[in-house]
């Protein structure tokens, strides 16, 4: 009898398995589909806050969402504006920053070896290609400007997603068998998530302002499309300010030398140490974390499945599972696995509510 529950227990434990393989394998075939809709939620919730703003101000719910869907216009073709033409030179001018890259990595070897550091030049360059990380910078812009061909339809669905905002709850309680428990639960994980985007996104715009600033002072070229690449991969905390400023530093060392390069680096030391470290804290909380091997994984998972924009998408994506499984006593277990380590000092209650220690 035994060995029949267990048999059955681990035949239960492979079919979760297998439908997870499917549902993932699916996901990736359904990419092109699947990512502009998640890119229209992700603008969806960062907008609806604005339009229940407006409606409470008194506004009929067609003119709040006309002011909302102008406001995201004029982001998206000021993002345009001031992207996409830089983004176009940078890439156009790639190969040059790459030789130049190249000559400035070797002059630094010779550097060290009247100092008594010997290094190959050729070995040095065949196992670490610093043109790479720039690479890296093109094909994730360039990968993002692919989804972004797709806006007219990324509006139509925002516009959509935001019109069912108001009556969505009406309809959930008309559909759920317990609707006051069910829509307690399901209100709980949407105003986490909305909280932590709203928080997020406006860290992410300070540090890509500041970065992009400190680049323009230094004389780094195409400073705005690094303040918009350091806003963009503030997303993935812990490793995104990382990615962010290789490609930056990497042009400022080819373009202005050794000492501009360090300049550089420091300004993303400080920047995403104060925001990063000492004001998003304050206002996110701690009980939204994620633990720095999650974060990783989240963003090669993300990544493989859905391509650039899904790395950029990885936290929102996983914090919004995160979030599900802690608001299920039975499966508030992997929420904690999921999260850092001090994260357990908290209740179940405090790591689900993120702006709790803003007045701390």
């Amino acid at each position: 009898m035994g060995e029949r529950k267990a048999l059955g227990a681990g035949s239960q434990v492979m079919l979760v398995l297998a439908s997870l393989v499917v549902v993932i394998a699916g996901m990736k075939a359904a990419a092109p589909i699947l990512v502009p809709f998640l890119l229209a939620g992700f603008i969806a919730i960062i907008s609806a806050p604005p339009l229940f703003f407006l409606e409470r101000r008194g506004l009929p719910t067609w003119a709040a969402l006309l002011i909302v869907i102008a406001g995201i216009l004029v982001v998206g073709l000021l993002l345009m504006l001031l992207v996409g033409g830089s983004a176009d030179d940078f890439a156009r001018d790639l190969p040059g920053y790459q030789t130049r890259l190249k000559a400035a990595t070797g002059d630094l070897v010779d550097t060290l070896a009247r100092h008594g550091i010997e290094l190959s030049k050729a070995k040095l360059l065949e196992y670490f290609d610093p043109g790479a990380a720039m690479r890296l910078a093109t094909s994730l812009l360039s990968g993002l400007g692919g989804v972004l061909t797709n806006a007219f339809l990324i509006l139509l669905t925002v516009i959509f997603i935001l019109f069912e905002a108001a009556s969505l709850p009406t309809k959930l309680r008309a559909v759920l068998p317990d609707p006051e428990a069910s829509f307690a639960r399901f209100e709980r994980i949407t105003g986490n998530v909305q909280r932590y985007m709203e928080i997020k996104t406006l860290m992410s715009l300070a540090t890509g302002v500041c970065i992009g600033l400190w680049l323009w002072l230094i004389g780094v070229d195409y400073p705005v499309l690094w303040g918009v690449f350091a806003f963009l991969l503030n997303y993935v905390p812990n490793i995104g300010s990382i990615i962010a400023a290789v490609p930056a530093v990497l042009l400022a060392f080819a373009q202005l030398g050794a000492g501009s390069a360090l300049l550089a680096g420091g300004g993303y030391l400080v920047v995403n140490t104060v925001v990063g470290n000492v004001i998003e804290p304050r206002y996110m909380g701690r009980g939204l974390g994620l633990s720095t091997l999650v974060v990783f994984v989240s963003l090669v998972f993300w990544g493989w499945v859905l391509g650039p924009v899904g790395m950029l998408l990885s936290v929102p994506l996983t914090m919004t599972v995160k979030i599900a499984l802690d608001s299920n006593e039975e499966t508030r277990w992997l929420a904690i696995l999921l999260g850092p380590e001090k994260g357990l000092e908290e209740t179940a209650t405090d790591a689900g509510e993120p702006g709790e220690e803003a007045g701390a």
